[in-house]
């Protein structure tokens, strides 16, 4: 999203990107982006929550602040809960807007990577004495460790966006209720897209009755939109695209290049513009080489030859809805090691329905023939070949459910 320039809401930024070539022109997408427009004319004058004057508490601050906003007669903007069909373009607005929100206090972040964090911060929380909570400006007495939580969150950003909200977790949908009631009382902002009506979210789950007051204030606090037009463009993008390339050489490499540039709107031209992203996992930071519109680019030496392990492919699988692996060699006895993160590297992909495309020295039930666990690669073969056909191409990005 390179051509977009500050001081233009997100309507005006997507007329720019389809002049520019990146997108095309879609009906859906712009009814969609009448909600995103309205809510950036409603951010221009509200109050960043950081900015809150000296010896106030944030709620005291916060009312003031938005007495002041409203003239005493309107409530905070309502966020955006954004749901549909894969690739309709959900991620691509959410991002668009994200880039031109006229908020400096912002984040934008993967649903599970923010709850992965928020658990975190609630075992924080709980570990600190007295003094550790006053020095964080909690209540000394305060157990509950929800309230201080959402008050960091607060502090840190006036505006969330959510990708891919899915909830399969019961210990998520216990602290997602309050959390959200918290943050919208200090009144942040949330946009968040996701794959699942609000009413179908832990569908099946576990006391999923605790749950369903949450759903209730999702449907009061958001404006509830639906995009789900005809065209599906993740998949429209993978027609005729080849995802299991041999052997490794100049043409395979080529096509997977070319692959990467149809997946993301990219002109080949580009090809030394692409950006590097990182991830941070368990504390660590994890480098992805090329990354662009939620594809990632590695090198099979890079994730399998280096000492990685499930949390990094599993941050992998949740960041990325397609990944590209680069140069797979043939694989033996003296590569045992090598193979078993490729198993369980495939493993995290399939289990998240991540689209994945690679160029390999051998097809999938020749890559591994003799060494340690070749029993268990055999899985790997049997999904390595289901992850090329139309039906798993077909389905969304995200965990699947039990």
């Amino acid at each position: 999203m390179s051509q977009l320039q500050n001081g233009k809401g997100p309507l005006a930024a997507y007329d720019d990107l389809i002049g520019a070539g990146e997108v095309r022109p879609d009906a859906d997408q712009r009814r969609v982006l009448g909600y995103l427009d309205r809510l950036y004319e409603e951010l221009l004058d509200y109050p960043e929550i950081a900015g809150r004057g000296p010896g106030l508490s944030i709620r005291s601050w916060r009312l003031s602040q938005l007495f002041r906003w409203s003239g005493g007669d309107k409530n905070p903007p309502k966020g955006i809960y954004l749901y549909g069909g894969v690739g309709r373009g959900k991620s691509m607005l959410m991002d668009l807007f994200y880039e031109v929100a006229p908020v400096k206090a912002k984040k934008r972040v993967h649903f599970h990577e923010f709850m992965l964090d928020v658990h975190a911060r609630l075992k924080e929380w709980r570990s600190l004495d007295a003094k550790g909570r006053a020095a964080r400006g909690g209540r000394a007495s305060e157990d509950d460790p929800i309230p201080p939580v959402a008050r960091q969150i607060a502090l840190e950003a006036t505006l969330l966006c959510f990708d891919e909200m899915q909830v399969t977790d019961i210990a998520d949908a216990m602290v997602l209720g309050r959390l959200y009631k918290e943050l919208l009382d200090r009144g942040v902002v949330i946009v968040a897209t996701s794959n699942r009506v609000p009413d179908d979210l832990y569908k099946g789950g576990l006391n999923r009755q605790l749950f369903l007051p949450f759903i209730d204030r999702i449907k009061e606090a958001f404006h509830v939109v639906p995009l789900d037009g005809p065209t599906d463009y993740r998949y429209d993008r993978l027609k005729g695209v080849d995802t299991y390339y041999v052997p490794v050489n100049e043409e395979t490499t080529a096509k997977l290049s070319e692959a990467f540039f149809r997946l993301t709107d990219r002109d080949v031209a580009d090809r030394d513009k692409v950006p590097s992203e990182t991830l941070t996992v368990q504390g660590r930071t994890l480098l992805v080489p090329k990354a662009a519109r939620g594809v990632a680019v590695f090198s099979f030496k890079r994730l399998c030859a280096n000492a990685l392990g499930a949390a990094d492919y599993l941050a992998i699988a949740r960041a990325y809805h397609t990944v590209i692996m680069v140069a797979i060699p043939q694989l033996g006895p003296e590569k045992r090691n090598e193979a078993k993160r490729f198993v369980t590297f495939i493993d995290a992909l399939y289990e998240h329905g991540v689209k994945f495309l690679c160029s390999a020295e051998a097809p999938p039930d020749q890559l591994y023939l003799a060494g340690d666990g070749h029993f268990e690669f055999e899985r790997t073969v049997s999904r390595l070949m289901e992850m090329q056909s139309e039906d798993y191409l077909h389905q969304g990005h995200g965990k699947r459910e039990e």
